[in-house]
C-alpha cells in the first residue's frame, strides 16, 4: 500500500529502451513484471509503463508528477498508464496531454495490449473495460517475479468486501481465484528453478477458493502446496484478513514449519466503532483472540499490521484504542496511513478529524511501532535465525525480521545467521554457513 515509485525489476532484460515505473502494494510490483513481459513480447519500444496505485490520494498525485517529469525527461518516448488510478479514472489521465495511452487493470495483463494498431486503424487512446464484469480467475497472473531472492505467485486478484474508506474493489473488481492445481504447478516450476521461497500474493488472499467448484480454503491450498511440492524450503503469505484465518490453515501453522510465521494482518484500527464505521468484519476481541490462537501453535510467529490513523469521527478515546492494540497483540511491523478521502467511497461523507490531529496520530502510531519493533529484535539478539539473502549483507529471518550480517552468502539461497545485535530497524549478525 506504500505509494512509492520503483522501476520493475524481473528476472529477463526489460525491452529495449522500456522502463516499467510502479506505485504502490506489492501486488502491482509483481503484476509489473507480467506487463514487462507483454511489452517485449508486443514488441514495445521506447517507452514508459506508469503502473499506478489508488489507495490514497498522495498515490495519485504522486503518480501524476512522475508522468510529467517523464515526458520533460523523455519527450519522444510513449507514455502509457495503467493499474488502479487509471482503471478508476480513465479520463483524467486521458486529460493529461503528457498520455498516449490509458490501459485498465484487466487490460494491462493481455497479449497484443502494447502492440501498434494496424496500418490504417485509429489508435484508441483509452482501453479501460467494466472490471466488475471481470470473470475470469487470476492465473494469467501467477507468473510475477520480483527479485532473485524469492518468487511471487499471484493466486487471487480483487475483493468482494466494501470497507468505507477503500477504492480499490473498483480498481481490482469482485475477487477471482486462480484454480489450485494451476497454482501447485507454478510453485513447482519456481522450486525448480531454485527459488527457496515463494510467496502466495492477491489483493483479498484469505478469500481465495470461495469462487471455485467446492469452496476450497487458503489453509487447504497451503495444505496441498506443502504436500505436493516437498523440494520448496519455505513458503509465505502476504498481506491477510484478520476476519477470514481457516482451521486448515491454523494447523498448517502448527503442524508445518516451511509455512513462514509471520502474518500480516489487515486490521485498520483497534477500535469496535471506528471498525464498525469502516465495515469491517472483526472487531478488537477478534484480532486479540487471532494472535493468541496463532501464538499458542506457532510460538515463534510476529504480526504486522496496517492501521489507518485519523478515521472520520474517530476521538481521542478511539485512537487510544487503537494506539493500545500495537502493545496487547504485540505487533512487531506497522504500515501506518494517515486517513486519506478517497472520492465515491462512504468514508469521504463522514464527518472529518482536522488535519493536524491526523497527523500527530500517525506521528504517535508510527512511534509506537517503532518501540514495538525495537523491543522485536531485542529478542532475537543472541539467537540463531534462518535467513534468505535478499542481496549481499542482508537477508530476512523466517519471522520476517531484516538481517544486516557480515560474511559470505550467496543470494537467493538459506544461511544461519548468528544475531549479535540491532539497530532499532534491523537485526545485526554473522554468518554462520550457507544452505
Amino acid at each position: 500500500m506504500t505509494a512509492v515509485a520503483s522501476e520493475a525489476s524481473g528476472a529477463g532484460p526489460p525491452p529495449p529502451d522500456v522502463d516499467i515505473v510502479t506505485f504502490g502494494c506489492r501486488l502491482n510490483a509483481y503484476e509489473s513484471e507480467v506487463i514487462r513481459r507483454r511489452a517485449a513480447e508486443d514488441g514495445l519500444s521506447d517507452a514508459i509503463v506508469f503502473n499506478t496505485c489508488a489507495v490514497t490520494n498522495e498515490a495519485v498525485r504522486q503518480a501524476r508528477q512522475a508522468i510529467r517529469k517523464a515526458r520533460r525527461e523523455r519527450p519522444g518516448a510513449k507514455v502509457i498508464v495503467t493499474g488502479c488510478a487509471a482503471q478508476i479514472d480513465p479520463a483524467a489521465f486521458a486529460a493529461m496531454p503528457e498520455v498516449d495511452l490509458v490501459l485498465g487493470n484487466a487490460e494491462k495483463s493481455q497479449a497484443g495490449a502494447y502492440a501498434a494498431p494496424p496500418a490504417g486503424a485509429e489508435p484508441l487512446r483509452v482501453r479501460v473495460n467494466d472490471i466488475m464484469s471481470v470473470r475470469e480467475t487470476a492465473g494469467h497472473l501467477i507468473e510475477g517475479l520480483k527479485d532473485r531472492a524469492r518468487a511471487y505467485v499471484e493466486v487471487q486478484n480483487g475483493c468482494d468486501h466494501r470497507c468505507t474508506f477503500c477504492i480499490i474493489p473498483y480498481g481490482r473488481g469482485n475477487s477471482r481465484s486462480a484454480a489450485a492445481g494451476e497454482v501447485v504447478e507454478q510453485v513447482r516450476r519456481l522450486a525448480a528453478q531454485g527459488y527457496r521461497e515463494v510467496v502466495l500474493t492477491g489483493v483479498d488472499v484469505t478469500s481465495w477458493g470461495a469462487d471455485l467448484p467446492g469452496q476450497p480454503t487458503l489453509g487447504q491450498l497451503v495444505a496441498r502446496i506443502l504436500k505436493l511440492v516437498p523440494e520448496l524450503p519455505r513458503l509465505r503469505l502476504s498481506s491477510i484478513d484478520a476476519a477470514e484465518i481457516d482451521p486448515d490453515l491454523l494447523r498448517c501453522l502448527a503442524t508445518e514449519p516451511r509455512l513462514m510465521p509471520y502474518l500480516h494482518l489487515s486490521l485498520q484500527a483497534g477500535d469496535d466503532m471506528i471498525l464498525k464505521r469502516m465495515k469491517r468484519r472483526h472487531g478488537r476481541a477478534d484480532a486479540l483472540k487471532l494472535v493468541a490462537e496463532v501464538r499458542a501453535v506457532r510460538p515463534d510467529v510476529a504480526f504486522g499490521a496496517d492501521l489507518i490513523a485519523g478515521f472520520p469521527t474517530e476521538t481521542d478515546e478511539m485512537f487510544e484504542n487503537t494506539l493500545r492494540l500495537v502493545d496487547e497483540a504485540g505487533l512487531a511491523f506497522l504500515h501506518v496511513f494517515p486517513f486519506s478521502a478517497r472520492p465515491g467511497t462512504p468514508a469521504a461523507r463522514m464527518p472529518k478529524v482536522k488535519g493536524e490531529v491526523v497527523k500527530a496520530r500517525a506521528a504517535r502510531l508510527r512511534a509506537a511501532g517503532e518501540a514495538a519493533l525495537a523491543r522485536h529484535l531485542e529478542g532475537q539478539v543472541g539467537r540463531t535465525l534462518s535467513g534468505l539473502v535478499e542481496r549481499p549483507g542482508v537477508a530476512r529471518g523466517e519471522d520476517f525480521t531484516e538481517i544486516a550480517f557480515e560474511g559470505e552468502a550467496e543470494v537467493g539461497g538459506v544461511c544461519d545467521l548468528v544475531v549479535t545485535g540491532h539497530d532499532g530497524r534491523r537485526v545485526l549478525a554473522t554468518a554462520a554457513g550457507a544452505a
